[in-house]
């Protein structure tokens, strides 16, 4: 065989081949749309249709549908379908793609994510921070605008807070309140979007109204009453206030409402998960409590006393903002322009036998504040700690702050977190501290008389609003050794 036929045979047989692989090209060269799955950016693979997927899933997520009670279940939220042209026969089958994952993450249900935006504070350090956002997730929007309403009739009177909403609270004439402004301190976000099956997911209004009264679902403590129990007995023996008892337990009106034994009533304590806030108009009548004015002569034996103008109460009208946040006063600003002084006050005048001294006047204790004013909370638990004084409110920023009683000044400093401080030592077992204040007109060791001007009323240390914190101790200074007493026993 010579080479020329040889090379012909040959490129005869390349030919051959290449149509063959023409012909293969042809067969299976066609592109192919298909759709690549992502979960949490990884590949799962290639499958032919996204709704096969999908409808796959919703298909196969019976019990979900079931526990929620809904008609449609989702893919995840990292779940991503992007369409692909391929030339690779290798598809996975939609079950094949559902197993893995389901193997991996959660489905989704459509439903609501609340987002409660947090506020600035001050912390027990005393550091300006921003409280956590918390996020919630509902089926139905009416469900959290329904618990909102729950929570707003536990801390606001439900007749005001309608007539408020109605626009029909009476005009007051001569005393009485209207509800200002009502609304949520903390921004809050609503979206609806798919939510992940395994967060917690609130179905009715009654679970949901818990969580946000009491940042928990867990069940709260119980208690049985027993023979003989007031409301106030078992809030203070359960570390709780009267306010936080009546809001776990609103079949009951107020704090004399009447228990019976065997009855069960709830002690959680509160930890709202926003701020309400209520604005009142508040105008009221209040007494001018009157002053002692005591003299001293000479010419008298020491331990004579006599009354030379008896003392007589005052009575004024007054008019006042209060702020509530989640019930408990926060601040309470005096109108003093249109304070009226109905009947003024008659002081006590006194004169005694002898010097002044520093030992404390027995039969008066003056009242450290100015008139009128506003007691925003008293002695003994509140949201799960104990106040060991009473708060006193209304009076203004730098108001007179006055001695209650004759005595020494022990301590006039800095503190956290009382702010600025001044405890006074009376000499017959008794103690009281004066804080928050604005300023200091007395140092330590200075002798000061009853109703003497001792500083000004402030807002420093841990405070939601200017006040005095008032407090009284017996047989030893404030927290070294002494006794808390309730400071409104002296009056």
């Amino acid at each position: 065989m010579n080479s020329k036929i040889i090379i012909q045979a040959l490129f005869a047989s390349i030919l051959s081949f290449g149509c063959v692989l023409l012909g293969y090209e042809s067969k299976v060269a066609e592109p192919l749309q298909v759709y690549r799955v992502y979960l949490e950016g990884k590949s799962l693979g290639l499958i032919e249709s996204k709704q096969d997927l999908e409808n796959y899933i919703d298909s196969e997520q019976q019990a979900l549908k079931e526990k929620y009670n809904i008609d449609k279940v989702y893919a995840p939220t990292d779940l991503d379908i992007e369409q692909e042209i391929t030339y690779d026969e290798r598809i996975n089958t939609t079950q094949q793609i559902y197993d893995k994952i389901k193997n991996i993450t959660p489905f989704t249900i459509s439903g609501y994510s609340i987002t409660i935006k947090g506020i600035e504070e001050t912390n027990e350090a005393g550091e300006k921070v921003t409280t956590e956002d918390k996020v919630i997730y509902v089926l139905d929007q009416k469900i959290f605008d329904q618990a909102v309403d729950n929570m707003i009739a536990s801390f606001i009177d439900k007749d005001q807070y309608e007539k408020y909403v109605n626009g029909t609270q009476e005009e007051i004439k001569d005393v009485g309140s209207q509800i200002e402004d009502v609304f949520i301190e903390n921004k809050i976000i609503i979206r609806k979007e798919n939510i992940s099956a395994d967060e917690t997911i609130y179905q009715n209004v009654e679970d949901l109204s818990k969580f946000l009264m009491f940042g928990t679902l867990e069940e709260q403590k119980k208690y049985t009453v027993q023979e003989g129990d007031t409301i106030s007995d078992v809030a203070y023996n359960n570390k709780i206030s009267n306010e936080e008892f009546l809001v776990a337990n609103p079949q009951f009106q107020d704090e004399n409402s009447l228990l019976f034994p065997g009855q069960e009533v709830t002690l959680g304590i509160l930890q709202p998960q926003f701020d309400l806030v209520e604005v009142d108009h508040v105008v009221e009548l209040q007494a001018i409590k009157y002053t002692r004015e005591v003299r001293y002569d000479n010419n008298l034996l020491i331990g004579t006393t006599n009354v030379i103008q008896s003392g007589q109460d005052g009575l004024a009208r007054t008019t006042r903002k209060v702020k509530k946040v989640n019930g408990e006063i926060t601040s309470v600003a005096t109108d003093q322009s249109s304070t009226e002084v109905i009947t003024p006050a008659v002081n006590e005048i006194v004169v005694r036998g002898g010097r002044a001294n520093s030992y404390a006047d027995s039969g008066y204790w003056a009242w450290p504040t100015k008139t009128p004013y506003t007691i925003t909370s008293g002695l003994g638990y509140r949201w799960g700690s104990y106040h060991d004084a009473i708060d006193i409110a209304g009076t203004g920023r730098g108001s007179p702050i006055y001695a209650a009683n004759n005595g020494v000044v022990v301590e006039a400093t800095y503190r956290w977190p009382d702010g600025n401080y001044i405890v006074i030592n009376h000499n017959n077992g008794y103690y009281t501290i004066y804080g928050h204040l604005d300023t200091f007109y007395v140092q330590v060791g200075q002798v000061v008389s009853l109703g003497q001007v001792i500083g000004g009323m402030g807002s420093t240390g841990y405070v939601t609003g200017v006040h005095l914190h008032f407090g009284l101790w017996k047989g030893g200074p404030p927290y070294r050794g002494g006794t808390v007493l309730n400071p409104l026993t002296l009056y």
